[in-house]
């Protein structure tokens, strides 16, 4: 990949892409594609073939999603769906329409069944039953993989799928009831602590395990995957499509999450986890040897990611 390379990001406004937009910038490279979905909705492919029509793309960074937590998950099944698969249909259209160099197509980890051996390794796709409190983002999101997969056997796209661990950042979604879990719990703690409340309920029983990662930390292994050459991915996944995890191997309990968050906010009362309320799978931890093996290390411990969140979102 050149500096004068034309790399479309799909999505620029969101918690990921937003983070591939500014270390792109700051690595030099300017021919960057944006567009803002009031301008052309990603999810109608014959718009998006006659938008790029006459643009160049050599580089396509997948980072259009309808995403959200474990409410917004189960109460809006029919549009993480829907959307997702609609927008990845799109996307993947015009990689293959202008032969794109190189796609990067962000899944999740939610694509694994719930009670897969952890850390979870990627030939643990489509071994199991699926969480159900997310099972149609991530039955969306394996949709779009073997889309690729099609793709790369069929047609030799060049295409590398990127399965993140739980992201957080500070554009993140900081709603709280259909936000991630991080930003939805700074939310409820700075809200409680300008209250002066004495205690906060938060969701399920707190026993989940779970690994974060920053991203700013997942844009850094996007450009590292974009830039990786053809011949060592084949030399590594052979003649399947990389499908790659991406992890830290930093993991910490729902219960200690709030914990940590509290004390970077100065909540100073009581934590009642409300149990009426689903945790989701319970230990959801990446086997990420794949990423590591090519180079690609995080950088943001977990406490220096959620005090720069807090720091720069709140104060």
């Amino acid at each position: 990949m050149k500096k004068n390379d034309c790399i479309f990001i799909a999505g620029h406004k969101g918690l990921v892409g937003s983070s591939v937009l500014s270390l792109l910038k700051k690595k030099g490279f300017r021919k960057i594609i944006t567009i803002d979905k009031k301008k052309l909705d990603l999810r109608d492919s014959k718009k998006v073939l006659k938008y790029f029509k006459k643009k160049k793309i050599d580089y396509m960074v997948m980072a259009a999603a309808r995403a959200g937590g474990i409410m917004a998950n189960s109460n809006n099944q029919k549009d993480f769906f829907l959307e997702n698969i609609e927008i990845q249909n799109s996307l993947l259209k015009l990689s293959l329409k202008k032969k794109i160099k190189r796609t990067i197509y962000l899944g999740t980890s939610c694509i694994y069944p719930k009670f897969s051996k952890t850390p979870i390794k990627e030939n643990s796709l489509l071994t199991g039953k699926l969480e159900k409190t997310n099972q149609c983002y991530a039955i969306a999101k394996i949709a779009g993989i073997k889309l690729c997969e099609a793709l790369y056997e069929d047609n030799n796209l060049d295409i590398i799928c990127l399965m993140p661990t739980n992201v957080y950042g500070v554009n993140d979604n900081f709603d709280k009831i259909n936000g991630h879990v991080i930003p939805a719990m700074i939310s409820k703690f700075i809200e409680a602590k300008k209250k002066k409340s004495k205690f906060i309920k938060l969701l399920g029983t707190g026993r989940p395990i779970r690994e974060f990662i920053h991203s700013d930390d997942l844009a850094g292994a996007i450009i590292k995957c974009l830039r990786v050459s053809n011949s060592q991915f084949k030399k590594k996944f052979k003649s399947k499509l990389p499908i790659i995890n991406v992890g830290t191997g930093e993991t910490i309990s729902i219960s200690n999450l709030s914990k940590l968050i509290a004390k970077f906010v100065n909540f100073k009362g009581k934590i009642i986890f409300d149990r009426k309320f689903p945790d989701g799978t319970y230990k959801k931890n990446l086997d990420s040897k794949n990423i590591f093996n090519l180079g690609w290390r995080p950088n943001i411990k977990l406490q220096e990611g959620l005090k720069k969140v807090i720091k720069n979102r709140f104060y």
